[in-house]
């Protein structure tokens, strides 16, 4: 199981990408708007899998208090 440390960097690694994919997303919307739809589509699967760590970490800082 990976170490609170570690979970956070992930976190902040999603949330990183998910930032450079909607700049991309937002860069080729009019000139390559399936591109665009892709790009939207793998930022929000990532989305999902931050939301699910970010809970996941909240529930593990909880059970070390």
């Amino acid at each position: 199981m990976p170490s609170l440390a570690q979970m956070n960097g992930s976190l902040h690694i999603h949330q990183f990408y998910i930032g450079k994919l909607r700049a991309k997303q937002e860069q080729l919307h009019d000139s390559d708007p399936e591109l665009a739809m892709l790009l939207d589509n793998v930022a929000e699967v990532l989305k999902e899998h931050a939301l699910e760590l970010a809970e996941e970490i909240a529930e593990r800082e909880c059970d070390e208090w």
